[in-house]
């Protein structure tokens, strides 16, 4: 009886250890279509927004067609619209508060990555550079507007400009302090991943912290170092509510860092609200604008990083 029992329980066992192969292929399966309904969704959602865009945009389309880009002009009372103020005073105000940021968050990361990777000092940096990346921008802006304009201002009245004290320095400047965190961030975290024995046959050799950092680490994390720029850049293009704040709301083409101007993201924030027919149509222009400068950058960011890492992998190697 004993054995029967102990039989039969084993014969459990090896039961249940067994995988059924028809539960497993029908599993598979459901995993593979939630999968591909989850990447058709996304697919299906970028383009919804792309049509949309195209399709509230179009009266403006026909009307002003590819003179939209190089229009000087954006007048509601006459319905003339052109967006080039807008689309320069983007990339002055993005690319100029990236080249600001770079020192900053390269400097951050190595110093997070490198030199204080554990401890009270480093996980109180830690700390204050996630707390920077989840404050609203909002808050950023009212910052620029007590501390960040009159500095600004003080600094035009020494060298003789126009004292607006907004402009695209002062957004560029509260931009490239809104996106230092998250290339920091990512920097950091691809610092920490260099592998240790490449830093140790660097060390054995004689080289000096320095010399590693120079020669081996930026090297190796250039392609991560790169990603968190281009992520701060997408950042910085976006970005409205501060910038809307310190730009200075000028329909004009800027003519120097020190001129109010205005942004895709602005421009779209301050007149939407009250704008009908053609006004609006050619604020969805350019949104659809932005839209695919956006996608460009992230295109080319994709492009480049792939590049970089390659070229890495073969100069450490």
């Amino acid at each position: 009886m004993s054995g029967t029992v102990s039989n039969t329980f084993q014969d459990d066992m090896d039961t249940q250890g067994k995988s059924i192969p028809g539960s497993t292929d029908r599993s598979e399966k459901r995993f593979r279509f939630i999968l591909a309904l989850s990447g058709s969704l996304i697919v299906l959602l970028l383009l919804a927004i792309l049509v949309t865009l195209l399709v509230t945009a179009l009266p403006s389309i026909k009307e002003f067609g590819l003179f939209f880009f190089i229009g000087k002009v954006w007048d509601a009372t006459t319905e003339t619209f052109g967006a080039l103020p807008f689309l320069v005073g983007t990339l002055f105000t993005s690319f100029l508060a990236l080249l600001i940021s770079i020192p900053f968050s390269l400097a951050i990361s190595i110093f997070l990555g490198e030199y204080f990777k554990e401890g009270a000092i480093s996980g109180f940096l830690r700390s204050a550079v996630e707390i920077l990346a989840g404050i609203p921008s909002v808050i950023y802006g009212l910052w620029g507007l007590f501390l960040l304009m009159p500095a600004v201002r003080f600094i035009e009245m020494k060298i003789g400009v126009a004292p607006h004290g907004v402009g695209i320095l002062t957004s560029s400047l509260i931009l490239s302090i809104m996106i230092i965190p998250f290339s920091a961030s990512l920097g950091r975290e691809v610092i920490t991943l260099v592998p240790g024995d490449l830093k140790e046959a660097a060390y054995s050799l004689g080289a000096t912290r320095f010399e590693v950092i120079k020669n081996i680490v930026i090297p190796y994390a250039r392609s991560g170092l790169t990603a968190g720029i281009l992520l701060a850049l997408g950042r910085a293009i976006g970005e409205t509510m501060a910038v809307t704040m310190l730009i200075g709301n000028s329909n004009f083409l800027p003519t120097s860092i020190f001129s109010p101007a205005n942004t895709m993201a602005s421009v779209i924030a301050n007149e939407f609200a009250e704008a009908t027919g053609v006004t609006a149509a050619s604020l969805i222009y350019i949104a659809l604008v932005l839209f695919f400068v956006t996608m460009i950058v992230n295109i080319a960011g994709t492009y480049i990083i792939h590049k970089l890492s390659i070229e890495s992998s073969k100069e450490v190697s």
